[in-house]
C-alpha cells in the first residue's frame, strides 16, 4: 500500500488511488456521513450541463461523478490520471468514454467544452495553477468552470471540531472501511493545507477565469467555485 506526500508527486498521487479504487466511492459515503451525494447534487445544478453540450469531468475516478451530466443529455467525458480508478469505472459503466489524462497536460484540443468540472481532484494536482489554465484552454470561449473542494470552515468553533475529526476521527474510521487508510491521512492533511474560499478564488482569477464566485456548503467543509471563460 501506499500514501502520497504533500509534495504531490504524479506518480505517488496516482499509485494511492489505483490502491482505494474499488472501495472508493463507499468510503467517501461513510467518512462524510453522507454529504458528498449532496455536494455531488450541488455540483450537477451548477454546472447545468444541457442536451448535446460536452462536459468535461476532471479527476473522475470511477466516472460516478459523471452520471447526472449523462442523465441531463450531454456528452460527458470522465478523465482520470488512475489507471485503477479508470478500470474500475469501466467495469462499473462500460458506456462511459474514460479517458486517461494528466489535469497540467490535458489531452484535448483547445476549446472544445462547453463547462469543465473537477470534483475533490484539484487538491491532488502537483501544480494547481497550471491545470487551471489547462481547464481555461480546454473550455469554449463563453464557457463554464466548476469546481467543488474542500475547503475551510468559515465559523472558527465549527472549524476547530472540524479539524480534529480530520486528523483524530478520520484515521479509524478509514481502518475500518478503506482498503488503504493511510492514503486518508494525506487526504485530511491536504485538506488542511489547501487555500481557502478567496485564494481559490484569486488562483481561478489568474488563470483567465472571469466572473469567480463561491459558494460554501456543509458551513465551508466544502466550497463550490464557479467561473466564466471570456468570449
Amino acid at each position: 500500500m501506499t500514501r502520497a506526500t504533500l509534495d504531490k508527486q504524479p506518480h505517488e498521487v496516482a499509485s494511492m488511488f489505483d490502491d482505494v479504487a474499488a472501495n472508493y466511492d463507499l468510503t467517501n459515503d461513510v467518512l462524510s456521513l453522507g454529504q458528498d451525494r449532496r455536494w455531488r447534487r450541488e455540483v450537477a445544478r451548477a454546472v447545468d450541463a444541457r442536451p448535446a453540450q460536452r462536459v468535461l469531468d476532471l479527476a473522475a475516478g470511477t466516472g460516478t461523478s459523471s452520471l447526472p451530466f449523462t442523465r441531463a443529455g450531454a456528452y460527458v467525458v470522465p478523465c482520470d490520471f488512475s489507471l485503477g480508478m479508470l478500470r474500475e469505472g469501466k467495469r462499473r459503466h462500460p458506456w462511459l468514454p474514460l479517458t486517461a489524462g494528466d489535469a497540467t497536460r490535458l489531452p484535448f484540443a483547445d476549446g472544445v467544452f462547453d463547462a469543465v468540472t473537477v470534483s475533490f481532484g484539484l487538491r491532488n494536482v502537483q501544480d494547481t495553477d497550471r491545470a487551471l489554465r489547462e481547464l481555461y484552454r480546454v473550455t469554449k470561449p463563453g464557457g463554464r468552470v466548476v469546481i467543488c473542494e474542500f475547503s475551510h470552515p468559515t465559523w472558527a468553533p465549527f472549524r476547530t471540531v472540524y479539524e480534529e475529526y480530520l486528523m483524530r476521527a478520520l484515521p479509524p474510521v478509514a481502518r475500518a472501511v478503506s482498503s488503504n487508510p493511510d492514503a486518508y491521512v494525506y487526504l485530511a492533511e491536504s485538506i488542511q493545507s489547501w487555500p481557502d474560499q478567496p485564494g481559490l478564488a484569486a488562483r481561478l482569477q489568474g488563470a483567465g477565469w472571469a466572473r469567480v464566485a463561491w459558494r460554501n456548503l456543509s458551513g465551508g467543509i466544502v466550497a463550490l467555485h464557479r467561473g466564466t471563460k471570456p468570449r
